[in-house]
């Protein structure tokens, strides 16, 4: 029997059956965006197809992800989280048990798309209910860094433990494995998270033309980065695709701005918190989307690591994820949000200008810098998370959530956009496979000690000016009315 609506824990430990319950199915949905990329090789000979196809492989569910997610929080709010996260399970659970059924490539991004659809559903409103479940603030952010650190490792682990499960298993199995993990984590949900009370929730009418409008400028918007670092900045394309984005956000600001029941209500961004935490959080995201991509390119091309390898020597990440619990509370305690968020921003942006000295050293010199920006990155994500959510009416804190979520999944789009288009300007267009010349291998190097200045400077600026407006409170009890948010954020 599921718990009494309005029922928060006292403890972790207390908690742990909704908790793990979360933790699972966000787990799931982070994994499935990088855990099919070491499969394609082998999915390209087995179901056919050309290198754009593959790549709509990964890139149909980072799109229907990215683009549903204020969406899926907005009706999350009005009917129900636990009810909307426990259909989201049970679509990606049924829907990845179809790759049985798949045979040619096209199905395959079809079924890819439909899983990013029903992660959307779940990402928010995990991050949502497990801010829910209690009272107590520190307990708050405990449980929030716990997400935070699944999810991370979710993301990081994908390609190693979908190579280890390559080695021994069909790729099919990569999909397969969802379905008993999200039966699971919806008997979890079922019996540990509350059920919403009336009160909790929102009356207001569904707006179905700004979830539409919503869904078109960021679904545009992710995927005119993916054009210009494929077919160019300038290609027709590119362009277009860019164009139809800021048409798609003119028209939802405008919609938004008219409509009597809006989806997201845009006098929320006059809270400084709201607009600073999503700011920071895009350049969180944009710093740790850039790492992992030129780092993945690093370890297996320019020093010729296995996948397994590569995947193990991005463990200092999740360790200090983990490990960094202690320095964030003391510096939220001893400092206040607006200037522990500051000192986590200089801390990333420091972290960044290391990796740009560690490239040319050796893997110890990496681990050092990964550390380094790590604490600073856990200490910008948890605040604003944290502050975001918190910030929010009770009624729309899964709105909250995917507002955080948006701001990542963005600020993702941009930092792999980014170093993609660095690398190919800075180093080489193509990636050459085998052995890379040592001429192609200094020349490389030397690429990412740009891009990693640029975005020591540009990540710094992006997470310090976010930290700035946040208030100084020494707690996480953020809640203020909009009307308010400008007084509060003073």
């Amino acid at each position: 029997m599921a718990p009494t609506p309005g029922r928060t824990y006292r403890s972790l430990g207390a908690a742990w059956i909704p908790l793990a319950a979360l933790c699972l199915a966000f787990f799931v949905e982070m994994v499935d965006n990088t855990l099919l990329s070491i499969a394609l090789p082998t999915i390209g000979r087995d179901l056919g197809g050309d290198t754009t196809g593959l790549q709509w492989v990964t890139g149909a569910y980072s799109l229907t992800f990215g683009g549903l997610l204020l969406a899926a929080g907005s009706i999350a709010d009005r009917f129900g989280r636990r009810r909307v996260l426990q259909v989201g399970l049970a679509v990606f659970g049924l829907v990845s048990l179809a790759v049985l059924a798949v045979s040619s490539l096209s199905e395959l991004i079809a079924m890819r798309a439909v899983l990013g659809m029903a992660a959307a559903a779940m990402a928010p409103i995990t991050n949502s209910l497990v801010f829910r479940l209690f009272d107590d603030e520190k307990l708050r952010m405990r449980a929030i860094t716990l997400m935070m650190v699944v999810g991370m490792s979710g993301f990081v682990l994908g390609p190693l433990l979908g190579g280890t499960m390559l080695a021994h298993l069909p790729w099919q199995w990569l999909l397969l494995v969802n379905a008993p993990i999200a039966l699971i984590a919806a008997l979890g949900v079922h019996f540990g998270v509350p059920a919403d009370t009336r009160e909790g929730l929102t009356h207001d009418r569904l707006d179905l033309a700004g979830a539409v409008l919503s869904i078109l400028t960021i679904g545009l918007a992710c995927y005119a980065l993916t054009s210009g670092v494929q077919f160019g900045w300038t290609s027709p394309l590119t362009l277009g695709v860019t164009a139809g984005a800021v048409a798609s956000l003119a028209l939802f600001i405008l919609r938004e701005r008219r409509a009597a029941s809006p989806m997201l209500d845009l006098t929320l961004f006059r809270s400084g918190t709201v607009r600073g935490a999503s700011i920071a959080q895009i350049g969180t995201s944009i710093a740790m989307a850039g790492v992992m991509f030129a780092l993945i390119l690093h370890f297996q091309y320019a020093w010729g690591w296995s996948p397994m390898q590569a995947g193990l020597a991005n463990l200092p990440l999740i360790l200090t994820m983990i490990f960094a619990t202690p320095v964030t509370e003391w510096l939220v305690h001893r400092f206040g949000h607006r200037i522990a968020c500051l000192i986590g921003a200089l801390l990333l942006a420091a972290g960044l200008g290391t990796m740009a000295w560690a490239v040319e050293q050796n893997y110890l010199a990496i681990a050092v810098a990964m550390v380094i920006m790590t604490v600073g990155l856990r200490t910008v994500m948890t605040i604003c998370a944290v502050a975001l959510v918190g910030a929010m009416p009770e009624n729309r804190t899964s709105m909250g959530a995917a507002l955080n979520d948006t701001a990542q999944e963005v600020g993702t789009s941009i930092g792999t956009a980014f170093v993609g288009t660095m690398i190919a300007v800075l180093a080489t267009a193509v990636l050459p496979g085998g052995t890379w010349q040592p001429e192609l291998v200094a020349t490389f190097f030397r690429g990412e000690q740009v891009l990693f200045t640029i975005l020591a400077i540009a990540v710094g600026l992006i997470a310090g000016i976010g930290a700035l407006t946040l208030t100084s409170s020494h707690d996480t009890d953020e809640h203020p009315a909009p009307a308010d948010a400008a007084v509060d954020a003073s």
